[in-house]
């Protein structure tokens, strides 16, 4: 879970300090300034309204998804209940620490319902502030159960343990599926479920795609050369490292106990696979004769392209159902790391463009004539100045990832039954078809967010564009 704040915490400070620049960038009556790409970059962007408007769309966006347990609550954000002063939902904010402690004696829960769960609606309290919206997306309400629209009657039990009509604030006021449960609550929580996934996916897409995109850019066909032994080694190391890296039982559990656990699996993998290439790349350096010492060009660029068309020539979803179908349990950390892991050639393509463009202008000729590896030319002054079309590509993949998750948990394949999502509330609209509001909303919540980053992208695309500049 702190990952996952972190990277929607780093989304904002990306997008206020994109709004910084073009603030703090502005000229000054009196102020001779010379031309700044960001500040220009930013201006250009701002002329799109319908992206300016969809940039603060996934901002209210990103702060419902971090404080989506104090927006809706089946608890009250604050309550003085028989003397007591008590705060239950403040104590899921995401980086809250432990259980809520209630201060309130077992005989008072009791008295209520039970031990495990009771419904506060039903406490008399001296003072109260609800959320916004008064249930949580698992909270089954037995009064509104068998498909409640928006617009029925509704009831809810009152302190006094009479059934009336619910008042406004604990009316479910985009209706109810089967259980009771209500739809704005699970709309609300799967904001956090659709930009982690995108922003997790996409994150590990772009590792892979940017890496392997600017290594095939860069090197092409003919520029690194290598002695012949080291290529059968690195080979073989390859081959070697896949086999006894390939722990699929173990990082499946992983990620089935968090991402956490899976990452450190993966991590161990990695390191297995690392360990192993290196050591045969020391052990080639040991073979005499000249067959060996002779130096051959590495085709790293036919390598990955060849790659890239045929994980293309593999229909994305046909591949991700297919492998999250044979998992024992379904985990959306699986689902996360596949689509990231099936989503990296269209960002690679991205890079290995730009850095054909990039790899024969005069500073890269200049860092090669001062004789700097080819590593620290490739990340220190190539990529910097390669990556503002891949961060579009980034952008579009956020948005076809958050689609892809829907698609699954639509159809019920390697999403858990209980993880909340959109995909997963337009499929209970596949058993009532007269629930008209399981379909209505839950396929605009996804249209409007596929719609904001492919607005985000499609404008950043132009401002970014140099070529577009008078």
């Amino acid at each position: 879970m702190t990952l996952i704040i972190l990277s929607i915490l780093s989304i904002i400070i990306l997008f206020l300090s994109l709004r910084k620049d073009g603030i703090i960038l502005k000229k000054k009556k009196g102020e001779n300034q010379g031309f700044s790409f960001s500040k220009y970059a930013w201006s250009q962007f701002k002329k799109n309204k319908i992206a300016l408007i969809s940039l603060y769309v996934l901002a209210l966006m990103v702060i419902v998804a971090i404080f989506a347990p104090q927006i809706a609550n089946d608890k009250p954000l604050y309550a003085v209940y028989k003397g007591k002063t008590i705060y239950p939902a403040l104590h899921d904010l995401p980086f809250g620490k432990g259980e809520a402690k209630y201060e309130i004696s077992e005989e008072e829960i009791i008295e209520f319902n039970n031990m495990t769960s009771f419904d506060w609606r039903t406490l008399k309290y001296e003072s109260v502030i609800w959320p916004l919206i008064t249930y949580s997306p698992k909270t089954q309400d037995p009064y509104n159960r068998d498909y409640k629209s928006p617009n029925s009657s509704q009831k809810y039990m009152d302190h006094n343990g009479k059934e009336t009509e619910s008042p406004f604030k604990f009316r479910h006021h985009l209706g109810t599926d089967l259980l009771g449960r209500d739809l704005a609550s699970g709309l609300i929580h799967g904001t956090r479920t659709a930009l982690k996934v995108g922003i997790i996916s996409m994150g590990i897409a772009s590792l892979f795609g940017i890496l392997l995109g600017a290594l095939a850019g860069f090197f092409g066909d003919r520029r690194l050369k290598m002695k012949r032994s080291k290529y059968y080694f690195s080979f073989l190391g390859i081959f070697l490292g896949l086999f006894y890296a390939w722990r699929p039982y173990e990082i499946t559990m992983g990620l089935n106990k968090g991402i956490n656990s899976g990452l450190l699996e993966m991590s161990i993998s990695l390191l297995i696979l690392i360990s192993i290439f290196i050591s045969l790349r020391i052990l080639s350096k040991k073979l005499p004769g000249k067959f060996f010492n002779k130096e051959i060009s590495v085709p790293v660029d036919s390598f990955v392209s060849r790659g890239i068309e045929l994980l293309n020539s593999i229909p994305r979803i046909l591949l991700i159902i297919t492998v999250t179908a044979v998992q024992k349990e379904p985990s959306l950390n699986v689902v996360m790391v596949i689509i990231g892991l099936t989503s990296w050639t269209g960002i690679a393509r991205f890079t290995r463009a730009e850095l054909l463009r990039i790899r024969n202008l005069e500073y890269i000729s200049a860092s090669n004539a001062l004789g700097f590896s080819s590593i620290r030319t490739i990340f220190k002054h190539a990529l910097p100045n390669a990556l503002a079309p891949v961060f579009v590509s980034i952008a579009f993949g956020i948005a076809s990832a958050i689609l892809i998750e829907s698609s699954l948990s639509f159809l019920g394949i390697g999403v858990p039954a209980d993880e909340v999502t959109w995909g997963g509330l337009l499929n209970l609209g596949r058993l009532y078809h007269e629930a008209w509001w399981l379909i209505i909303y839950p396929g605009i919540a996804i249209f409007i967010t596929i719609t904001v980053y492919n607005m985000i992208a499609e404008a950043a695309r132009d401002a970014l564009d140099p070529k577009l500049k008078s």
